[in-house]
């Protein structure tokens, strides 16, 4: 059998052992970079046909410092995975894989159609304390059972800070593993990439549950655009979209708002901070709101207005502000404690309970199902 012999040219042989002799050692393999799940899963866009998926990826590490080999700073680097569900049935539980494990399996509902008994969970302001960011998700996921969650805005401190969203997430695990969710855009997300991207969120749209309405909005103007021109423009748009929106929902039992900052505050600091919010109140009352759930103000409270219930739930770990100043006439409740708030919808009926992470009821409050008479077109 005859040998295969590679041969090797004499100069490059002579070089290789001259700088093994002299110390050199050839480079080692590059080591594969050690991924991590670090968020989710957790499942967004849910409709009434489809889904999606999604779970947050760590892939590696970066660092940057003041002198060279120096890190000063570190911050991890993420990616997401997703994966969408299409000609999915009304009213149904699914069960979901995402990756492999226990860690990997989770579930959620799409929405019924018409009538139905449902309940979902409202909170907000989660992006410091994340000690009591977690005790309010463990009263959620003790004191209720619901299909999904609405989030007032405020998920982090700074949406651009990559490391402070494996912190939310973690805390959220395992209420977002088996509810949808659906959040808001808050001031402190500053309109980061990391919130559409991580979320597969748009900045304002809308969905229906049963025979309710949701309309969910970003009320944080000043992270809209870089020069006031495009913030108005901006505003303009949106406000000409809620108000199609919600002219088409008339026929829906409940209709429902969600946005960050709300249009009035019992804060006597931050009275007058929202000039854009007030200014919607009219449409509010126009198209038959039944009632707006928000954040910002870290507390609790609740306003009746021309018809219109206003509650503030941005107790989810912020620091808490005082509610010094209730505004007359309107005013129903007002706390200065941490909170989350369940709303259960059973036919015609709602019932707005507002809970303390010690599962202490603040006050329940019972919405009747709106008129379906249309508004008057323009």
């Amino acid at each position: 059998m005859r040998r295969r012999i590679s041969r090797f040219p004499t100069g490059a042989l002579a070089v290789l052992v001259g700088l093994t002799l002299a110390g050199y050692a050839p480079p080692a393999p590059a080591q594969a970079v050690t991924q991590k799940i670090v968020g989710g899963p957790y499942t967004v866009s849910v409709g009434q046909r489809s889904a999606t998926v999604m779970w947050l990826v760590q892939t590696g590490e970066a660092s940057i410092g003041a002198e060279p080999g120096t890190a000063d700073k570190t911050a991890p680097v993420l990616h997401v995975e997703k994966t969408s569900f299409v000609g999915l049935k009304r009213g149904t539980t699914y069960y979901y894989q995402a990756f492999p494990g226990e860690a990997g399996k989770g579930s959620f509902k799409t929405p019924p159609a018409g009538e139905a008994r449902f309940q979902f969970a409202v909170y907000g302001d989660t992006r410091t304390r994340h000690e009591v960011h977690r005790r309010v998700i463990a009263a959620i996921l003790r004191d209720a059972q619901p299909d999904f969650i609405l989030h007032t805005g405020d998920l982090v401190a700074d949406g651009n800070d990559p490391a402070l969203w494996p912190i939310f997430f973690d805390a959220e695990r395992e209420l977002l593993r088996n509810a949808a969710f659906f959040p808001a855009l808050g001031n402190h997300e500053r309109d980061s990439n990391n919130y559409f991207d991580f979320l597969n969120a748009k900045p304002y749209y809308s969905f229906d549950w049963g025979s309710a309405h949701f309309a969910v909005i970003n009320s944080d103007i000043g992270n809209a655009g870089e020069t006031q021109g495009q913030r108005d423009a901006f505003w303009s748009e949106q406000t000409r979209w809620l108000e199609d929106d919600l002219r088409a929902a008339q026929k829906a039992d409940f209709r429902f708002l969600i946005a960050h900052h709300p249009p009035m505050t019992a804060v006597r600091r931050r009275q007058g901070d929202n000039p854009q919010m007030t200014a919607l109140e009219p449409l509010f009352e126009k198209y038959k709101l039944t009632a707006g759930f928000f954040g910002h103000d870290h507390n609790y409270q609740h306003y009746l207005k021309d018809g219109v219930h206003y509650f503030i739930t941005g107790g989810g770990g912020a620091p808490l502000y005082d509610v010094d100043l209730p505004p007359a006439g309107i005013t129903k409740t007002v706390a200065t404690t941490e909170n989350f708030v369940v709303v259960r919808i059973d036919g015609k009926t709602a019932t707005v309970e507002a809970r303390t992470p010690q599962s202490l009821t603040l006050e329940m409050t019972q919405l009747n199902a709106g008129s379906d008479a249309a508004v008057p077109s323009q």
